[in-house]
């Protein structure tokens, strides 16, 4: 793709972003919505690879079906209600409808099936922009209609994206499907705390985004499609093995490191909601997180061929 295209395309993808967040008019939210889709399908498919066109078809018919869901679900809303407004929202099954396509367009469980799959046939660097830069128009979405959403529904999507982004990870040999079950994670972490405190949620969606794209840069960096890649690492760059090493345990949410802090402020209000047992569930979905973040640090930093080799070397 020639420089000049991908920059038209990459401001368009900015540009639906920018007006979906700044809308106050359901229209012009779905127009965003709108413009966004269309402009990263020609990113994902660039590769003229039949996993890559499978992926940009797969992104394509569920975002179209999540925004046409949440066009129809404002226009019931107009309907009964009289008003376009987006903090407007006031009729019940629209909210419902919201809730549930918002969770489609961001890859919550159970609606979750297509993110991997669509990361898995893109490149790293486009799986990148599918997993930070994608998330921020629905999530302002959902800060702007925070007030109206129901919250049992946010608190349900949001203990089964946990546990099941923890339990799917598991499996993965592949970073980039490993990351789309750490987004799914993390996305319910942010669906769980939404209707409580949305201070907590922006809070987490910027440690989210921050650490994100410190791990996606690394993998770039180093090539590490699969885990196995990412042993060699040291061999190219020490310095950047142990900044890898920090940031997987940073997104595990252990304690010293920065992704511990929105885990524990989400966890407190939980538990001050009295809702304690969703917070042990949480927590102990967090685990299940954590055990495969462990694991690709073991790959990455604690394993030093020739003395316990599991790896191939780069030459």
């Amino acid at each position: 793709m020639s420089p000049t295209i991908y920059t038209i395309i990459l401001s368009s993808l900015a540009t639906g972003t920018i007006i979906t967040m700044t809308s106050f008019h359901w229209l012009m939210a779905w127009i965003g919505l709108e413009l966004n889709t269309l402009a990263i399908i020609p990113i994902i498919s660039t590769l003229h690879h039949p996993r890559s066109t499978e992926a940009a078809t797969k992104y394509f018919l569920t975002q179209a079906a999540a925004s046409a869901m949440i066009l129809f679900s404002s226009m019931i809303n107009a309907w009964n209600m009289g008003t376009w407004d987006i903090t407007q929202m006031s009729y019940a099954p629209s909210n419902i409808l919201l809730s549930l396509a918002l969770a489609l367009k961001l890859g919550l469980a159970p609606a979750h099936f297509w993110l991997p799959e669509v990361l898995q046939g893109s490149t790293l660097s486009t799986a990148f922009i599918i997993a930070t830069w994608q998330k921020l128009a629905p999530m302002s979405l959902i800060y702007m209609t925070m007030n109206n959403l129901p919250s049992m529904i946010l608190l349900m999507l949001g203990l089964t994206s946990s546990a099941s982004g923890g339990w799917s990870g598991l499996n993965q040999t592949q970073t980039r499907k490993i990351m789309a079950y750490s987004s799914i994670a993390h996305l319910g972490w942010m669906a769980m705390i939404a209707s409580i405190m949305s201070n907590i949620m922006i809070m987490n969606l910027v440690v989210y985004l921050m650490m994100t794209t410190a791990l996606f840069t690394s993998l770039i960096g180093s090539k590490s499609k699969k885990i196995k890649d990412t042993a060699t690492t040291w061999t190219t760059s020490p310095t950047l093995a142990i900044i890898m090493m920090l940031t997987l345990l940073s997104l595990g949410g252990l304690p010293p490191l920065t992704g511990f802090l929105p885990k524990w402020l989400i966890l407190e209000e939980l538990i001050m909601q009295n809702l304690a047992p969703m917070a042990t569930a949480m927590a102990m979905s967090a685990l299940l997180s954590l055990f495969f973040y462990l694991r690709l640090t073991y790959t990455t930093t604690l394993t030093l061929p020739p003395n316990t080799l599991q790896m191939k070397f780069k030459w």
